[in-house]
Parts: C-alpha cells; structure tokens; sequence
C-alpha cells in the first residue's frame, strides 16, 4: 500500500458529494441554491463516477439476482458482493481527508472546526444508520459502521501519504489476526446487527462491517487522497499499486488454498459463514453460523468478500484502488465519456441520498420478496436513482441529505 505514496498533495475536488459529505461548497450551495451547472474548481469528477459505481454495486448486491446464476450477469453480481462496500469505505477516506486539509492538515482554529465537522458527521451517520436497522430489512446498513470509522481515523488525520499507507497495511494485517484470536469471547457471533443489545460489540467486532478489519479500507483512502491525483505518473503507480495488492490478495488464497494442507476445506468453511458463497446477497444474520474464519485458523487464507480476512482486506482495496484510477483516468482522457456517464455522475455527487433511498425502498416493499430479486428489480432500482438524481442536479449542487449534513456540520464554524 506504499508505492505511489511518495507524491503528496492531496487533490482538490468538491467534497460535498462524498458519502460522507465535507464543507468547502459556497455559501450559495449551502442554502441549496440552484447549480449553475458547472462543476467545482479542480473537482474529480471521476470521484463522483466511482461513487455512482459504487451505489450501483450495493444496489445490486440486496436487489440483484444470484451470483450462482452464471452468466454475464451472474459475473457482475460476484463483482460487486464485497467490493463495492470496500469502494465505499476507501471514498470514505477521501472525505476525511478533505475535511480535515487538502495539500497541509488543518491546524489552529481551522483544524479544531475541521475535527468538529468529522465528530458531527460520525453522530449523524452512527444515529442515521441505527435508524435504517431498526426498520428491520434483510440489510446490513454500513452507515452506522461509517461512523464509527470515522472517529477511529480522525486522530491520524495529520499524517501524511506514506505513514497512512504503513498504518492502513499494518492494521489489514493485525487486524483479522486479533479478531480471530477474539472469537472464543464472542462465542463465535458474527454479523450481527448492532440494533441488537450488543450494538458497540457487533460495531467493533461482530457487525457486518467489524471496525477491526474495515477501518484499513478508510485510512487506505486518506492515503490516496494525499496523493496528487491530477498526476500522471501518481495515478500510473496508484494502478499499479492497486494491480498489485489485488494479485496478492486473490493470488495469495488461490496459492495458499493448494498449498497449505487443509486450507481448502477451512477456506470453503469461511466463505460459507459468511453467506457470501451460497449467492446470498447479504451477509449471515445468523448467529449460529461458522462465521469468518471458519473453525480452523486456516480459515484466515480466504480472500471471499466479508470474510474478514487480511487477503480480502488487500484484494479488496487494490479493486477499489484501480476503480477509482480507471475513473479519474478515464473523465479526464474522454470528455465524450464524461457526457455519457453524467447519470452516474449525478448519482455519484448524492451517494447518501441514493445509499439512503435504496434502503428506505426495500423496507417500504417486500423485504422479504427482494432478496435475490429478478434482473428487472435491479433495474428499476438503479433507473429510479438515475431519473432522480439527474434531474435533482440539475437545479442544486448537493443531494438533499448532503443538504442538510451541510447544515448540521455549520455547528463546527461556531468553535473558536
């Protein structure tokens, strides 16, 4: 996770279409102002088509059919189980790190507010996403876990490219080694949903998204953020980076699986636990699963998504690393490409509001029904995101949630 880290200068997008969404937008757009149209000064628009990426993924990992299926379809169903969740804690990074300075960490009063606005914006998502659990749908929300994750990283907040990157490699790796060794405390829960009496425990430990094994994809992101993405030469070695650390994950279990006596059944074990090798599309809520890591420390070697693993912490993040270098690589060498993907885009710029929707939409219809619904629900999920967001940017700069997470952080410029 080090190579391209050498360059520092963080970029400068506009950062108010993060997921978790930060403060440098105009006055006028903080009041919702309708948008001339034109996109912030040196923003990423490619950051805004990874998020749209991203939303679509989650979309179709709790709308979508059945990995198992096969086909062209069946492939970008298993594309997304994991991955995109990832992307989104990895562009999560990308927020904090915007937040709390671009090229120099903010110090003095300004870097007081900026920790202000990051501690607002972890409440709101903790609080938010206990919210969308407690609607009681098949779904694990992350928001609340978001939250958390950014209480976690905000004291690393002035390091700079390269000590993140060592942290972010030293936690993928400590991290699964430590839960492991904590899962005889537990009794072997895993995923469970923290509107449940152990809601701290499931957020740390025994949660769809552990803090101990997913904080690595954030302080990973604050760590590309560092970079200066508008490079070319950053951006080759971030590729490569990305390129690297997905062969050592996927290439390393594949390896290990055949190599190391018994790791094939341990493995397969895993992956079961998690529910992710049956075409669920959702992790196991229950508590009698094997869980992550199956019964055998062996169980450690597998890279499937949500098995907490430290080869799936490094696949997973060298995925989102190259999505996100394809995408600001790609917005920047064919203008054409932008005009087409603007409906992503938009969607990207919203991510909130369309993580949001999508939950509020499956709580509102048949919970039950929608688990791995026909292609056709999928589709509407993702047209009816579309349609609103493009139609919504075109008269205002920010999403409605990110309207008001706008507001709410205003708080933070009354510290002095």
């Amino acid at each position: 996770m080090i190579g391209p880290f050498s360059s520092l200068g963080i970029m400068t997008p506009h950062p108010d279409s993060t997921l978790l969404t930060s403060d440098t937008a105009s006055p006028e757009s903080e009041r919702g102002a309708p948008s001339t149209g034109a996109p912030g000064v040196g923003r990423l628009i490619g950051l805004d088509l990874a998020r749209g990426l991203a939303v679509f993924g989650m979309y179709a990992v709790h709308v979508g059919p059945a990995p198992s299926q096969g086909g062209v379809i069946g492939f970008l169903m298993e594309l997304a189980q994991g991955r995109s969740s990832a992307l989104f804690a990895v562009l999560a990074g990308f927020a904090v790190a915007l937040i709390t300075g671009r090229r120099t960490p903010r110090t003095g009063l300004a870097g007081r507010q900026a920790v202000a606005k990051v501690i607002i914006r972890a409440v709101i998502l903790v609080a938010l996403g206990t919210a969308l659990t407690l609607t009681g749908t098949p779904v694990v929300p992350i928001l609340a876990f978001y939250g958390l994750f950014f209480l976690l990283v905000l004291p690393l907040y002035r390091l700079g490219a390269k000590p993140l990157a060592l942290i972010a490699a030293g936690w993928a790796l400590v991290g699964p080694q430590l839960l492991y060794a904590l899962k005889p405390v537990f009794g072997g829960r895993v995923f469970l949903s923290y509107g449940q009496a152990d809601g701290p425990v499931s957020l740390f430990f025994t949660g769809g998204y552990p803090a101990l094994t997913w904080v690595p994809f954030v302080i990973a992101g604050m760590a590309v953020a560092r970079c200066d993405l508008a490079a070319t030469a950053v951006r080759i070695r971030l590729a490569l980076t990305g390129a690297a650390l997905t062969v050592t994950g996927y290439g390393g279990s594949w390896l290990a699986v055949r190599l190391v006596p018994g790791a094939a059944e341990a493995v397969r074990k895993a992956e079961e636990g998690t529910g992710m090798s049956s075409g669920s599309s959702v992790p196991s809520v229950s508590p009698d699963s094997i869980g992550i890591f199956g019964d055998t420390p062996a169980g450690m070697l597998a890279s499937a998504p949500h098995s907490e693993a430290t080869l799936s912490i490094v696949a997973a993040t060298g995925v989102a690393i190259l999505v996100i270098t394809a995408c600001l690589a790609a917005m920047d060498a064919f203008p054409q490409l932008r005009r087409l993907a603007k409906p992503v885009i938009a969607v990207g710029s919203m991510s909130l509001t369309a993580y949001v929707y999508h939950i509020v939409a499956i709580w509102l219809l048949d919970t039950e029904a929608l688990a791995l619904a026909p292609l056709y629900v999928l589709l509407g999920f993702i047209a009816s995101i579309t349609l609103l967001a493009t139609l919504w940017s075109r008269f205002f700069e920010r999403g409605p949630l990110e309207w008001l997470m706008g507001k709410a952080t205003g708080v933070a410029r009354r510290i002095r």
